[in-house]
């Protein structure tokens, strides 16, 4: 989030000059490589999303031998406005197309809108206590039918920096993820991770970020499909973005891993789009 308060006076004589908040679409394309038998889970509002979408597609179709493997693009759209250098607001719709086996690949289709809000609880602004931040978005599959999901995704984290302009410092944090299903034939436990981690941005304006956890799932009936049993098991994000000079992302690409217990692997590639840049 980049700083939308009252500008600095440049001089005495010259007044204080309000400045316009950052106004993007904040577009992400993922790809995800998931084994049978496993959803879609991870760090991220919509990592379940894609899963239960095409199992909500799918309904009436069985697998003998349970969900096989599945691959997956998601495009997200968020319209996100930085209200200030503490709160941001965002909502949009995502797109998704799905293979599953080797049924071929669906067409690309709008399946979920979200909405949600990141805000710095708390700022460290050098001082001994980090900065909290809490991000909510809510998801909700299209159209609400029979079978459709509703994702609640709540991140707290704390960022303890290591230095005045922020450049390098420690991570930690938990993300909870509760997800209501239209259907009495259908349920799905909550999700939880738990991680640390840390980031250094160079004076080029490269930053790289890392993230270690444990993912802990508690299961889920979808559908017709088999049951999918509960798991503990550990999770790697590696993120490396092009910054500006006022912290505004121009560029990004996100790598994670997670075991479920078998390993899925996701990439996302992150190219924000500047109605207004500060």
């Amino acid at each position: 989030m980049t700083s939308v308060a009252l500008g600095a006076e440049d001089g005495e004589d010259e007044p204080a000059k309000p400045s316009v908040p950052n106004v993007y679409l904040d577009l992400r394309t993922s790809y995800a490589a998931l084994p049978a038998g496993t959803l879609g889970l991870g760090f991220g509002h919509s990592s379940i999303s894609a899963a239960l979408e095409a199992l909500v597609a799918l309904k009436g179709t069985s697998f003998p031998s349970g969900l096989p493997p599945a691959q997956s693009i998601v495009v997200d759209l968020p319209l996100t406005v930085d209200v200030t250098d503490r709160v941001s607001l965002y909502g949009g719709v995502s797109g998704s197309s799905i293979n599953l086996g080797n049924s071929g690949w669906s067409s690309l289709a709008i399946t979920s809108w979200n909405i949600g809000v990141q805000a710095d609880l708390y700022q460290q602004n050098g001082g001994t206590i980090p900065t909290v931040t809490l991000q909510s978005t809510v998801t909700q599959s299209i159209p609400n039918v029979p079978g459709a999901t509703t994702s609640f995704n709540n991140i707290v984290e704390f960022d303890y920096a290591l230095d005045e302009d922020e450049t390098r410092g420690w991570l930690a944090g938990m993300q909870h993820t509760y997800t209501d299903i239209n259907s009495q034939a259908a349920r799905i436990g909550t999700n939880k991770i738990f991680y640390v981690g840390g980031y250094y941005q160079w004076p080029s304006n490269w930053k790289f970020t890392g993230r270690v956890g444990i993912q802990s799932f508690a299961g889920a009936q979808l559908l017709n499909q088999t049951p999918f049993q509960p798991f503990t098991q550990p999770i790697v994000r590696l993120d490396l973005d092009r910054m500006d000079d006022n912290d505004n992302r121009l560029f990004g690409i996100t790598a994670q891993i997670a075991w479920m217990p078998k390993p899925a692997y996701q990439a996302t590639l992150r190219t924000p789009l500047y109605a207004v840049r500060n």
